[in-house]
């Protein structure tokens, strides 16, 4: 329970101590959210605090323009380059492949003016917590006691008693082994929005759809994979044929919540293409320096009100100068 649940929730980081069963009602710091995962994942210096493991790539951004997102230079600007972040879950930066749980991806897409804008997402469809404070409190439950062992009953307890954080768990229990980055889907889990020239708005959540299918690994499969597979099986995609994305924008009705990512939207809303990511190369370091904040957005762009979207600036910004100072 301990390793995949942590893996599920790489997003952030929170200090600790001994905490009750409930959420944190203290507010939660950016740098206590950057601390917590150096004490449950280690401290690995000059790398990514969550998502330590990773795959570069390069491509580009085909455009679908739409109605719903009239005159957006994002959707209006033709073909644009991308540069993309492939990983697993977790602090560790030698993390084994063949384990099920979270995979993320970040995506920078570089528009004429230089302006840029950024998808940055999971393979889990719901965050564990409504809010940074239930999210600290369920990380909390993880961290080991002072003989070195984890107590899994008082993490189910924190469960029962903070529904936002169940369907996250029963995410977690049956998640299986990614086949490939090219065969995963990603959820970007926050509510956007977006006004157009006439005051219009736009409020949407969106995804990243693989062209070449979702697919897993079942146990005894990821078993006889290498310890390290995923890079190898990108290129060998890659080679072989073309590998893409689409970018899907979920249109929200009213009665959507746009501050609770723990909370899945009905699947029957309404769904546009904003464009297709075609991978072009893999496996250079060019993603190394960028921080993918998911609230940098382009013109007409805007984040939501939800404290676990607001939260990741500042916690990502922690995170990438410890990095660039090799902490």
């Amino acid at each position: 329970m301990k390793t995949k649940t942590l893996a599920v929730c790489t997003t952030f980081a929170v200090t600790l101590g001994a905490m009750p069963l409930q959420a944190q009602d203290k507010p939660v710091q950016a740098t206590d959210l950057v601390e917590i995962f150096e004490k449950l994942g280690g401290k690995h210096p000059g790398f990514r605090k969550a998502h330590a493991k990773g795959m570069c790539a390069t491509g580009t951004f085909t455009p679908v323009a739409n109605d719903e997102f009239a005159g957006a230079a994002l959707l209006n600007s033709g073909q644009l380059p991308v540069t993309m972040r492939f990983s697993l879950g977790g602090a560790n930066p030698a993390s084994d492949e063949r384990a099920p749980g979270t995979r993320g991806l970040g995506v920078q897409i570089k528009l004429p003016d230089g302006r840029l804008h950024y998808f940055t997402g999971n393979n889990f469809p719901v965050f564990a917590g409504k809010d940074p404070e239930t999210f600290f409190g369920f990380l909390s439950t993880l961290l080991p006691d002072e003989n070195g062992k984890s107590n899994p009953a008082k993490t189910m307890e924190f469960v029962k008693n903070n529904p936002s954080v169940q369907a996250n768990v029963m995410w977690n229990k049956t998640a299986k082994t990614p086949a490939s980055y090219a065969n995963t889907q990603f959820f970007g889990l926050h509510t956007f929005y977006y006004d157009n020239a006439d005051k219009v708005r736009t409020k949407y959540r969106w995804e990243i759809v693989p062209t070449l299918g979702v697919k897993t690994l079942e146990k005894d499969e990821a078993a006889k994979m290498p310890e390290a597979f995923l890079a190898d099986t990108f290129a060998k995609q890659l080679a072989d044929g073309e590998v893409s994305f689409s970018i899907v924008a979920n249109i929200g009705e009213a009665e959507d919540t746009d501050v609770d990512p723990s909370q899945q939207w009905p699947a029957d809303r309404h769904q546009v293409t904003l464009g297709k990511l075609t991978v072009s190369s893999a496996g250079s370091d060019v993603c190394k320096n960028i921080n993918f904040d998911p609230n940098i957005l382009s013109a007409g762009f805007k984040s939501s009100d939800d404290p676990i979207l607001r939260m990741r600036s500042p916690a990502y910004a922690v995170s990438f100068g410890k990095r660039l100072s090799n902490q």
